[in-house]
């Protein structure tokens, strides 16, 4: 199960509290305050790992807790630190405060680690407390209270290119043929549910990420369809290949088509409105001329990259991908 979204309670651990203790041995006359300071407590940390594209493991432990420090005890032994608690998440996460308000970190680096929660300080022993003017003191610490806050995780897909565009408009089938990705693909809509990766190589030696987003529809951003949780996962993206059924059985005006989903992007947020697309016509071995005609025409107007492809007959593939990597390389990526 793909989830990509989840809400959680993080706990670092409280230190643990000082001692209050005096030497009492033979032969140590005036032995004086031996209570030793209680253990710090652990910390919390978010690990980024290629092992996990899915926040389902969070989704079933919801509440995440580090050791607390040992208290402290006579003959000024240090209590032991409470034990660090790294949580891994897949790479691309985002964590959130609990109004989302406010992006506290991200994790889009594999391998990388951060601070999520810090320990609580242990509380000082009497031992801590002793002067030349107060030789028993009988004053000690409570550990401190380790961090506490909810917190939301949001997982961003992590992809070159993202393929977008009404539902049944070719994106699975794409993926297919360019990468080894093996998507479910039927001829009904929706049948895309969560996002899918693939690996495409380049000649010898170039490959891209590429990511296919489940179908958008209008209203995408208000809910409708599937919503606008996919959405998301396209920010991350450094170019767009937005497909368009130009079949007979596809949208009767596919001019309409890329108006709709554009609008439907910076409804959702008004950056993605400047991320570069490159329009594709689909199924062009059962196209409709006058539809590709008319897309093209408004590409041609609206000064847009246009390709047109078939993912059955392999017609136009190559040069797609051509036109992927001259505009990464362009842009200095």
């Amino acid at each position: 199960m793909f989830v990509d979204h989840a809400k959680i309670y993080l706990k670092a651990g409280d230190g643990g509290d000082g001692c209050l203790a005096f030497r009492r041995e033979k032969h140590v006359p005036r032995g004086g305050p031996s209570g030793g300071d209680g253990g710090h407590g652990g910390n919390l940390y978010f690990h980024a790992t290629p092992h996990l594209n899915t926040l389902l493991p969070l989704r079933y432990q919801q509440h995440l807790k580090a050791g607390k420090g040992g208290a402290g005890s006579g003959q000024n032994r240090h209590g032991k630190n409470g034990e660090d608690l790294i949580v891994d998440v897949p790479v691309g996460t985002q964590v959130y405060n609990k109004t989302h308000d406010q992006l506290l970190l991200d994790l889009n680096q594999d391998g990388q680690t951060e601070l999520a929660a810090t320990g609580g300080r242990g509380g000082r022993g009497n031992a801590a407390f002793a002067t030349a003017t107060n030789q028993a003191p009988r004053k000690y610490e409570s550990g401190g209270p380790g961090e506490e806050s909810t917190v939301i995780l949001e997982l961003k897909v992590l992809a070159d290119v993202g393929l977008i565009g009404y539902p049944n408009a070719g994106k699975s089938t794409l993926i297919s043929v360019m990468s080894a990705a093996k998507p479910k693909i039927a001829d009904y809509p929706f049948t895309t549910l969560t996002p899918n990766l693939g690996v495409v190589s380049y000649r010898e030696y170039h490959s891209f990420v590429v990511a296919d987003i489940p179908g958008l529809i209008e209203g995408a951003h208000q809910g409708s369809g599937l919503g606008h949780q996919f959405l998301r996962h396209i920010e991350r993206t450094r170019l767009l290949v937005h497909l368009v059924d130009v079949s007979d059985s596809g949208d009767a005006d596919p001019v309409h088509s890329v108006e709709t989903i554009f609008k439907e992007l910076e409804l959702y947020n008004e950056l993605l409105g400047d991320k570069p697309e490159i329009i594709t016509a689909t199924k062009m071995d059962v196209a409709n001329p006058g539809k590709v005609d008319r897309l093209r025409s408004y590409c041609q107007e609206k000064q847009l990259l246009f390709q047109s492809i078939s993912a059955v007959t392999g017609e136009g593939i190559a040069d797609l991908k051509d036109q992927i990597v001259q505009h990464m390389e362009a842009k200095g990526d």
